[in-house]
């Protein structure tokens, strides 16, 4: 598996204050310890509306805590992200609501935390200069078939078009687009080893065929940092993932437990999208990653992070089903004994 961390000479946070939406979650919380572990940062602010995970992030990480800010607060309130991002340098937003079936039965509070949210971390970041700003999002933003989905794509585009607003501030905006994480809170491997946990006798899997993109969370942890050092503004990064069948994930788990196939849920694909044909038009390809170019351009780009880089061939799409980078059952149960599971 990749490890996408570029030199320290191409990206050095020390003295730098970084700040975390969604700080107190999965990714949140991998990101600011390895920053806390590996980096010279100054301050990190973790910026999430959850007390008690920031209760129980602050007591796991108290050996460090005079590098650390602790701010509740959520991303539909402007004013407040405004006050945590004084002095901030660099942001990344992380905060999303990501469940699919409770942002379609919820439409407006998907709408108001991840469209809404994100137009008030560029609001918040660009009254306070930040310099960058990460944002990430989703295969599901990909050819969106839910409203999670089409949340994040409106997400995206908000953060890639807010490079046109930052004119003498200097404040550059992008995404990072990226699958499945694996051992995440809420995704699918804690659900299965929870009915394994429990002594299930069947595992329920929605068909057979279904694949997803996997990433680890160090590997999402380092991907993103390595965009720091790239982005000039505009861009959308896709890392170069390998593929599993759902099916072989749950021999991997739990190779004496029988399945179930109870048939693909409403809102669900049965393959996942990173790169569409659309994408792949304005789209370079580098060892590592895809870097998504902005169709539009309203501001004055820099250095571009695709030099050295080759056009995408025509009509590409990057999907779970043909990308022939596939893990093996063999090759999860590796995988997954990396994650403690």
């Amino acid at each position: 598996m990749r490890n996408y961390v570029l030199p320290e000479d191409v990206f050095d946070l020390t003295n730098k204050s970084i700040l975390v939406t969604g700080g107190s979650g999965s990714f949140g919380s991998a990101f600011i310890e390895h920053l806390l572990l590996h980096t010279a940062a100054r301050r990190i602010v973790v910026y999430s509306r959850d007390e008690h995970k920031q209760h129980d992030l602050a007591q796991t990480l108290e050996s460090k805590a005079d590098r650390l800010r602790f701010f509740i607060g959520d991303v539909r309130d402007v004013n407040r992200l405004s006050v945590a991002m004084r002095g901030v340098d660099y942001v990344i937003h992380a905060a999303a609501l990501k469940h699919v079936t409770i942002a379609e039965y919820n439409p407006m509070e998907c709408i108001h935390t991840n469209v809404m949210g994100a137009e008030n971390v560029v609001n918040a970041a660009l009254q306070n200069r930040v310099r960058r700003v990460i944002s990430l999002s989703t295969d599901k933003a990909a050819n969106p078939i839910n409203l999670y989905g089409a949340s994040k794509l409106a997400s995206d585009k908000i953060m890639v078009s807010s490079n046109g607003l930052s004119g003498d501030i200097g404040t550059r905006f992008s995404v990072v687009r990226y699958g499945n994480v694996l051992g995440s809170r809420g995704s699918v491997i804690p659900f299965f080893q929870k009915l394994i946990a429990d002594g299930a006798i069947s595992l329920p899997v929605t068909n057979p065929e279904m694949t997803r993109f996997w990433i680890t969370l160090p590997q999402a942890v380092s991907f993103v940092l390595s965009c720091f050092g790239m982005m000039s503004g505009g861009e959308i990064f896709v890392p170069k993932l390998p593929s599993a069948n759902i099916l072989d994930l749950t021999k991997a788990l739990a190779p004496d437990i029988r399945t179930e196939i109870i048939g693909v849920r409403p809102g669900e694909k049965l393959h996942e999208v990173l790169l569409t044909k659309d994408d792949s038009r304005h789209s370079v390809e580098l060892d590592d990653r895809y870097v998504v170019e902005p169709e539009f351009v309203f501001w004055e780009k820099g250095r571009q992070p695709t030099e050295g880089g080759r056009p995408v061939v025509k009509d590409f799409q990057y999907d779970s089903f043909s990308n022939v980078w596939r893990l093996s059952i063999e090759d999860l149960r590796s995988l997954l004994n990396t994650v403690g599971s």
